[in-house]
């Protein structure tokens, strides 16, 4: 199917569009089965506008009338009316003019986009396949140039061509790998986010891990992972006394202390799935002699904001959350724990909707943890990390906000046997998991992880380790995110990496605290032992 999809194909055809046969998927040097999809449901396909392929991500309800079909689409036309008006949409409506405006056609960003790479080159997965379609909508039926559908080609605008564009945008890991490699700057991953923004603005429709289970959760708890503020608080409590017994290392979390340098913010979903994360950045920050703590405020201990993946409300929402709560606490600044999208979402987008009273500084901890290994202040044995360990760049920290050389002067310090993964750095692949994927599961969505989005990286991975494949060898995926390490964590569970090839993964506090002298041995336990 993927030789004959056309644009015209995606307001002129009916049922299902196309599909990515497995025998297209890019080999890997590992033993990996390519799992098979499993069908669509009778009732999936009722109740939905299962348009696209055969996988559902966004859920939009399929219009039962020709009045409900008319509706669908203007719908859509208000909410692109407002995309493009600055009353509106301030916060990106710049970049989103200069993306529609200027593209050349040149199609660099396929070769750059790790989705179109894997498939054999399926035109669903070119960026600029979908960015093409909502430009063609906007010159034609918004703008409404003369002569738009000779310039720019014609396209008819129906509730198909409306569902099946929802469901590409959901086809992109926003990682903006394609607007890097663009000549001229334009950015078909805001493009796919500005898609999705319009559908859960505009229509109520969006992804319920990301919406209900996620941002909406979290501004009624507190949480992400449905915790108040008081569970959390019990819960590291438990980190700090199982891990003082562990690391014989006696260290205890502060909470709320007024006037700290630091309000650390973790990414909570670490406290129930890698508390030795939660530990390692206590203990780290303990021996150094920091003045930091937590907070215990609504949504403030937890950095997540899904927000920055599909709602620009959502979003400007959980930051108001996270400065409101530093203000209350009179610190100097904000640190950000190892979550990716935690970074880009308070320290580039928090830019664009923080009133000055509330612009606290924000930054990264990865320079803050290579000063502090830098230092001195800590002594260490680098010998405990001899084993081989690669890392991987989260595109939110290390494209996006440039922050490259921190992570590996932390690698070449204390690991002796550290090796690149190729490209990497700002040049980088997205582990698969990115823009809220790695906590869907829903109908074919963890299939697609394996076998499609998260491909790319596992072939990353196996050659970085090219010279000890095999189990004989204990290996350690360094990925500094919680979004990267839940999508490596599957990729791994579901290969069976683990047996066949002795692969692990983990945060880099966690390495720092393993080559700790003051602490005792094998912080990092392997998943077997």
């Amino acid at each position: 199917m993927k030789s004959s999809l056309t644009l015209n194909d995606i307001s002129r055809a009916n049922g299902q569009l196309t599909t990515v046969e497995m025998i297209e998927l890019m080999d890997l040097p590992l033993d990996v089965a390519k799992m098979p999809w499993k069908p669509l449901s009778e009732e999936q396909q009722n109740t939905y506008c299962c348009l696209l392929d055969d996988l559902v991500v966004l859920q939009i309800p399929r219009p039962k009338t020709p009045v409900e079909e008319e509706e669908l689409v203007n719908k859509f036309l208000d909410g692109m009316r407002k995309l493009f008006s600055e009353q509106d949409n301030w916060t990106f409506l710049s970049m989103l003019e200069t993306s529609v405006n200027y593209c050349a056609q040149c199609n660099s960003c396929s070769e750059a986009c790790h989705l179109f790479e894997v498939t054999g080159g399926h035109e669903m997965y070119r960026p600029n396949f979908r960015s093409e379609i909502f430009r063609r909508i906007y010159k034609q039926y918004v703008k409404k140039e003369p002569f738009a559908k000779w310039r720019y080609g014609d396209l008819d605008l129906n509730w198909k061509t409306v569902a099946r564009l929802g469901e590409l945008a959901f086809r992109c890991n926003l990682c903006r790998r394609c607007a890097q490699t663009c000549p001229i700057g334009v950015d078909n991953g805001l493009i796919a986010r500005e898609i999705r923004k319009l559908f859960s603005q505009e229509l109520g429709i969006n992804p319920p891990e990301l919406h209900e289970k996620g941002s909406m959760l979290q501004l009624r708890t507190g949480s992400s992972t449905a915790m108040d503020s008081m569970v959390v608080r019990d819960n590291v409590e438990f980190i700090d006394e199982d891990f003082a017994d562990v690391t014989g290392y006696a260290f205890k979390t502060p909470w709320d202390v007024e006037g700290a340098d630091i309000l650390l913010v973790h990414n909570a979903g670490e406290i129930m799935a890698w508390p030795e994360n939660i530990a390692a950045f206590s203990i780290i920050f303990q021996a150094a002699g920091l003045s930091w703590t937590l907070s215990s405020a609504l949504a403030a201990y937890d950095g997540i904001n899904y927000g920055t993946f599909y709602d620009d409300v959502q979003f400007a929402r959980t930051a108001l959350l996270h400065a409101q709560a530093a203000k209350k606490l009179g610190v100097k600044k904000i640190v950000l724990g190892e979550c990716g999208h935690a970074h880009k979402a308070l320290t580039i987008i928090a830019d664009r909707v923080l009133p000055p009273e509330l612009d606290i500084p924000r930054e990264s901890c990865f320079p803050l943890l290579r000063d502090i290994v830098m230092s001195g202040k800590i002594a260490f044995d680098p010998s405990r990390n001899n084993f081989p360990v690669t890392l991987h760049d989260p595109c939110n920290a290390v494209r996006l906000m440039g922050i490259v050389k921190p992570q590996r002067d932390i690698m070449h310090h204390l690991c002796p046997q550290f090796r690149e993964m190729h490209p990497h750095g700002v040049n980088n692949y997205c582990c698969g998991g990115g823009s809220g994927f790695a906590i869907m599961s829903r109908n074919n969505i963890e299939i697609w992880r394996n076998n499609i989005s998260g491909r790319k990286k596992m072939a990353q991975i196996a050659d970085a380790f090219a010279d000890c494949l095999g189990p004989e060898t204990k290996k350690y995926i360094c990925a500094p995110c919680s979004n990267c390490k839940g999508q490596i964590r599957e990729l791994i569970a579901h290969n069976g990496l683990l047996e066949k090839n002795s692969l692990h993964y983990g945060g880099i506090v966690e390495l720092i605290v393993n080559a700790m002298v003051d602490v005792n041995p094998g912080y990092i336990k392997w998943e077997e032992e």
